[in-house]
């Protein structure tokens, strides 16, 4: 990308490195598809909702038509992501697909039971997999895995100056989606995988309109009565052992049906128990009828959180991974807890 170029978009932050970086082939497949699915996660958060978004509304941009799929029904939260109610739980029967965009799956059967329920179509179209996790065996046609970004809105923001749009583009909708996906898997520019161009993307965003403030106000600032009485459910068993280095807390089914909630208002209860001043590794147990779903926490510099995670055919990044455990909860914890306490030994202790 030229000089010109990045005048002619008005980009002022990101730099031609910065968008070099985008896979030539993630830019020639994107527009010249016609029809495009994009995929987002099951049990989805801002990341892979903005992502599938931003995807969606760059390849209208660009002339062609988009269909946004998640397995799962929109969590109220998300309401302030523009155009989030175009969300299909499975593809449009009427339109014949020539390219699918999965993002932010560390493989694709995260994309959960669309993908059993439409295998012929995702064995024919082909796939382009954008991703973060460094656990992407990479399953596409093409891969695009970038293990050092904070957010796949991170790489889509890049993505999307290589495809010649403005970050203006589709009202301002594409920047406040990305914004979303960036704040969420940063938690609001606290952890460790934010890097300079993690705030040169950002700051591009912002510039283009995209309302941060507000965007971290409602993800990290605003919670209904009933999420909090879940936190201090979970928060009123929380234990911990090796000096408090090892910190783990459990919710059941039970805990969502005395406080009223659901799975989705867990968000934000794994960083808060990684607030512990002592915990160097941190599991969040939540009890999923037969299976228990596990999300890990650990310090920078410190153990590898998908080491655990792995064990038990997860993934994610070092400092927050999860898994889904095929035991009842009662049989999970110390599962896990045990592999946990062989990784403190490996580690010297």
């Amino acid at each position: 990308m030229t000089t010109m170029t990045f005048a002619d978009l008005g980009l002022t932050s990101l730099t031609p490195d910065d968008v070099a970086a985008v896979p030539a082939e993630v830019v020639s497949r994107i527009k010249s598809a016609r029809n495009v699915l994009t995929v987002c996660h099951e049990n989805p958060e801002a990341d892979a909702f903005g992502s599938a978004l931003a995807v969606a509304l760059a390849v209208e941009e660009l002339g062609g038509r988009a269909t946004p799929v998640c397995a799962d029904p929109v969590p109220p939260i998300y309401s302030f992501m523009p155009q989030i109610d175009r969300f299909r739980q499975d593809p449009d029967p009427e339109i014949d697909y020539d390219l699918i965009v999965v993002g932010d799956c560390g493989d694709l059967a995260r994309v959960g039971p669309v993908l059993p329920r439409n295998a012929e179509l995702f064995a024919r179209v082909p796939i382009i997999n954008i991703d973060h996790h460094i656990s992407n065996p990479g399953f596409g046609s093409v891969d695009w895995i970038d293990a050092t970004a904070a957010a796949t809105c991170e790489m889509d923001t890049l993505l999307t100056a290589a495809l010649g749009l403005p970050m203006t583009a589709a009202g301002g909708h594409i920047a406040a989606n990305l914004i979303a996906g960036v704040v969420i898997d940063t938690a609001n520019f606290q952890h460790p995988n934010v890097t300079s161009r993690t705030l040169r993307v950002a700051a591009e965003l912002v510039a283009a309109g995209a309302p941060l403030a507000a965007t971290a106000r409602v993800l990290y600032r605003t919670k209904p009565n009933r999420q909090l009485l879940l936190f201090g459910l979970a928060l009123g068993r929380m234990e911990h052992e090796l000096d408090g280095r090892l910190v783990w807390t459990t919710i059941t089914d039970e805990d969502f049906a005395s406080s009223g909630t659901s799975a989705e208002d867990t968000e934000g209860l794994s960083d808060l128990l990684s607030q512990s001043a002592e915990g160097a590794l941190v599991v969040l147990f939540r009890e999923n009828g037969a299976r228990t779903k596990i999300s890990v926490r650990t310090r920078d510099g410190g153990l590898d959180a998908t080491t655990l995670t792995m064990a038990f055919g997860g993934g994610g990044h070092a400092r927050a991974a999860g898994a889904t455990v095929d035991q009842p909860i009662d049989k999970a914890v110390p599962l896990v807890l045990d592999e946990a306490r062989r990784m403190f030994d490996t580690d010297g202790g």
